[in-house]
């Protein structure tokens, strides 16, 4: 029936999506996770660069993987007495490769942060890729934008303003 082309069309869409999920998992399963592993891991010897690597597979097909700088403490106290300071510690900032729901990957960066020092700053999505896009140059790149952004974070100011303070200056300025 012609009435039931158009249905029968996105039945055949829907199942595709379906069998590339499937897809999509198995590689991350079998191949995906360590490459990714191993091609952080050679950036990581070949640029001395101090993070560390971290898989996270607690939920089945929903699984992680993290570089992380690590923490520190920030050089910030909290005044518990007048004799006790609680040093507050940060965190120097994420690279995430994370499997979706759907078995493509959600590319993040994850901002540095101090503890008990206002909110975390939103992550940053670099973008969401099918298994076969991830490859060593992305991965390079990705790397690349994450440090980018972690030295902004680190080295603050308002010297260079963003588009959108710029946007911002005059009261509401319309134009």
């Amino acid at each position: 029936m012609d009435e039931l082309r158009n249905l029968k069309n996105k039945i055949d869409v829907y199942n595709q999506v379906l069998t590339n999920t499937n897809n999509y998992r198995k590689t991350w399963r079998v191949s995906l996770k360590k490459e990714i592993i191993q091609h952080l891991e050679f950036i990581i010897k070949e640029t001395a660069i101090t993070a560390k690597i971290e898989e996270r597979d607690k939920l089945e097909n929903l699984g992680s993987i993290i570089m992380s700088l690590g923490n520190q403490e920030s050089g910030i106290y909290e005044k518990v007495s007048e004799d006790l300071n609680k040093q507050l510690l940060k965190q120097n900032g994420i690279l995430a490769y994370q499997q979706l729901f759907n078995g493509k990957i959600q590319v993040l960066i994850i901002y540095p942060f101090i503890e008990g020092h206002g909110e975390p700053r939103p992550p940053k999505m670099l973008g969401i890729y099918r298994p076969e896009e991830i490859k060593f140059p992305f991965i390079v790149r990705h790397c690349e934008e994450f440090i980018k952004e972690v030295t902004y974070w680190e080295d603050y100011d308002d010297d260079e303003p963003s588009s959108i303070a710029a946007q911002q200056i005059g009261f509401k300025r319309q134009e």
